[in-house]
């Protein structure tokens, strides 16, 4: 069996190639060394950018949400004006009907219950020494006083012997007798309002009021509070 050469390398042979070996190695360490860091700053650069576009939308969205806030204040503002003036219209129109119903009320074209009072007008006892029985016997002057009163103290209707005045209703006188609208009344009269029953006693029985003038003119006055007084329609028969 032959035996193998040795490859015999001279010392200074081998320090080369050891020199050689470390410098390659060196090398190759700062190229991987370097590698890595492109690497890592091409991650950082690319994470800086997310994070840019990332700020950019957040303050994109932060106008957006300001025009937004903006746009929501003006359409509640809006809101509050047009609530406003629907308050504002729906308490025109309440008061509107409610002036209506009394138009109704006082033509006697719908009717009328409620509280109220009603007061009676009688004539005066005879007496011998007044020569003029007119003196003592209830005239169409007197009915007037009481209607005025109650119309001024808010009563909505009236009746005088339970006929319905309207605003166009005519009072006559002949002797005793009363006629209202075409109907004849004799005495006593009963004149009935729908109201306030307070508000209308205290009216007529103010000191010096409807109710002192009457007995002054030897009328016998009766007033009485009601609590409840209805009154037909007058269904077109007004003259």
């Amino acid at each position: 069996m032959k035996k193998r050469s040795r490859l015999n390398v001279p010392f200074r042979g081998r320090i080369l190639i050891s020199l050689v070996s470390l410098v390659l190695g060196f090398i190759l360490a700062y190229s991987y060394s370097m590698a890595s860091a492109d690497k890592e700053i091409e991650g950082n650069d690319s994470y800086s950018l997310e994070i840019q576009k990332y700020r950019e939308q957040l303050i994109e969205q932060k106008e957006m949400n300001k025009e937004l806030t903006e746009e929501i204040n003006k359409k509640q503002q809006a809101i509050r004006v047009f609530e406003k003036s629907f308050v504002d219209s729906e308490e025109s129109v309440e008061e509107l009907v409610k002036e209506a119903e009394m138009l109704r009320l006082l033509m006697g074209d719908i009717p009328s219950e409620g509280k109220g009072i009603s007061i009676a007008l009688q004539d005066g006892e005879y007496n011998p020494s007044q020569e003029n029985p007119n003196d003592y016997i209830v005239h169409e002057s007197h009915v007037f006083k009481v209607i005025n009163e109650l119309k001024i103290s808010g009563a909505e209707a009236i009746t005088i012997n339970g006929q319905r005045l309207h605003a166009q209703s005519y009072i006559s006188c002949t002797g005793p007798v009363i006629t209202v609208d075409g109907r004849a009344f004799p005495a006593p009269f009963t004149v009935e309002a729908v109201g306030d029953p307070k508000v209308l006693l205290a009216s007529v029985n103010l000191g010096g009021g409807i109710v002192d003038q009457l007995t002054n003119d030897n009328i016998v006055v009766t007033v009485e509070e009601k609590s409840n007084i209805m009154m037909s329609a007058l269904r077109g028969d007004q003259n």
